[in-house]
């Protein structure tokens, strides 16, 4: 359920040649890896806990590290691609992505399997801009619509093959290799695509924006700074590093402000541009994004943990219970333009109710069958949930982007992408560690109900404030 960069339709160079069928399909394999790979590891993280003794905090930085690097480098990834030919940067993503999934497959350790998942999300911030941009520069007209459609068809699909690709290679334990499967298929996979990537048509923009390089080297520092402290500090018991790099974060942050107004003002291309957070319809679209990306991505997480490890489903019974939602999301996602078309931003809210609704629901029943929860018993929250965040989810981006100037379309949408990344990376860092320390003293069931309770709270609160969000109509 994630996105990436758009790349303005009038920057690319002429679609000749243009993309062919196998070309597409290609393009689109590259773009469901790195979506699979978000979703498998949250069926493996129990697995990976007892392989390599990792503690909670430390499982938060496997799912976080790749989002907080993927979050960083995504715009980065698309501006070198507009430079130095989307094909070639296309390629290079894919290799290095390879390459990271070789390496998380054979880490010895929790921290090597950290580092190589933040390895894993710079590459997948290499790999996916190229997707829309090659699909922007290469084709036209009806071939478009229908490209940019079966891209989005692929971000839901994978949802759905995560879950299930996971739990499956972790149930199965080939060769006694547990959860590295998970990671491992990639390489395989990567390969065949790099050989047919090979004939994907070259691409690049006439006027490409340069790269930031103290921008987001600001944004790295701001981040790191920020989320790491809040995922190791309780576990650590709060060593000086840790509260150091609390009081470095707000510096960093007023730093990365100063430098982006600063680039802008100068005739530049900032990261993050100022102008256009600017923009009603970014501003408040983000506002409302950060609550419902970070409660997504902390449901994610706990939901993931707490059927392992406190209703003991096992992986595969993880992947199926979790399949519901990813079903529902894909199939709701395929309807929401039409939806748009016809009710505007009113959509937002109703997907937040309706997401806070399936969490209370979900509260309810594990409460009241605890510890006998069934798949079954979880489907119809689940449906629910997954209905909701299609609704909300999908209707955010059309809408921070609505009134972004077509040349800026690129940078709108990086943006958007960066704001989704780092509040779910934010999501399990506070959540997730607020679970990890319920759990000690609580157990999984009550550490449960309190997190889903706070995200019933925060997905209320995007129906809330999604009413005043302008409408992507006008």
């Amino acid at each position: 359920m994630t996105t990436t960069e758009l790349a303005p339709i009038t920057s690319g160079a002429p679609a000749r040649p243009g993309l062919t069928p196998a070309g597409l399909v290609t393009v689109l394999l590259g773009a469901a890896l790195p979506i699979i790979d978000f979703f498998i590891v949250n069926v493996a993280l129990p697995t990976i806990d007892a392989d390599l003794h990792a503690s909670t905090a430390t499982l938060e930085l496997v799912v976080a590290a790749y989002g907080i690097a993927y979050a960083v480098l995504l715009v980065v990834g698309g501006r070198l691609g507009d430079s130095f030919g989307r094909r070639r940067l296309f390629l290079t993503g894919l290799w290095l992505f390879t390459l990271t999934s070789l390496a998380c497959g054979i880490a010895p350790t929790a921290t090597t399997l950290v580092i190589a998942r933040a390895a894993q999300g710079a590459a997948s911030a290499l790999l996916l801009p190229q997707v829309l941009s090659i699909i922007q520069a290469t084709t036209s007209g009806e071939a478009r619509s229908r490209a940019l459609g079966l891209f989005g068809a692929t971000g839901g699909l994978s949802t759905v093959v995560g879950q299930l690709l996971g739990g499956a290679l972790v149930a199965a334990d080939l060769f006694g290799t547990g959860w590295r499967p998970i990671f491992l298929v990639n390489v395989p996979i990567g390969l065949v695509v790099l050989v047919m990537a090979r004939r994907l048509p070259e691409s690049r923009a006439h006027n490409p924006l340069g790269v930031d390089r103290l921008g987001t080297l600001l944004l790295a520092v701001t981040l790191m700074s920020f989320l790491v402290p809040l995922m190791e500090g309780r576990a650590l018991g709060w060593p000086a590093w840790t509260i150091a790099l609390l009081i470095v974060s707000p510096f960093a942050a007023a730093a990365f402000v100063h430098v982006e107004r600063r680039q802008e003002r100068l005739g530049g291309t900032p990261l993050l541009p100022p102008s256009v957070m600017r923009l009603p319809s970014v501003r408040r679209g983000l506002m409302v994004a950060i609550p419902f990306f970070g409660a997504f991505g902390s449901f994610m997480f706990v939901y993931a943990m707490t059927l392992q490890e406190g209703l003991h489903f096992g992986p595969l019974g993880a992947g199926v219970a979790l399949t519901p939602l990813a079903v529902a999301y894909f199939t709701v996602s395929m309807l929401s333009s039409r939806l748009v078309a016809r009710y505007g931003q009113k959509v937002v809210p109703v997907g937040g109710a309706i997401t806070a609704l399936g969490m209370v629901a979900l509260l309810c029943t594990t409460l009241s069958a605890w510890p006998h929860v069934t798949v079954l018993d979880l489907a119809p929250s689940m449906v629910a949930i997954g209905v909701g965040n299609a609704l909300a989810m999908t209707t955010l981006f059309r809408i921070v982007l609505s009134h972004v100037p077509t040349d800026l379309a690129g940078v709108g949408s990086g943006v958007m992408t960066t704001n989704q990344q780092t509040s779910l990376a934010l999501g399990v860092a506070t959540l997730g560690s607020l679970y990890a320390a319920l759990s000690g003293s609580l157990g999984s069931r009550d550490a449960f109900a309190w997190v889903i309770g706070v995200v019933a709270v925060l997905a209320t609160v995007v129906a809330i404030t999604g009413r005043r969000l302008p409408d992507p109509r006008v």
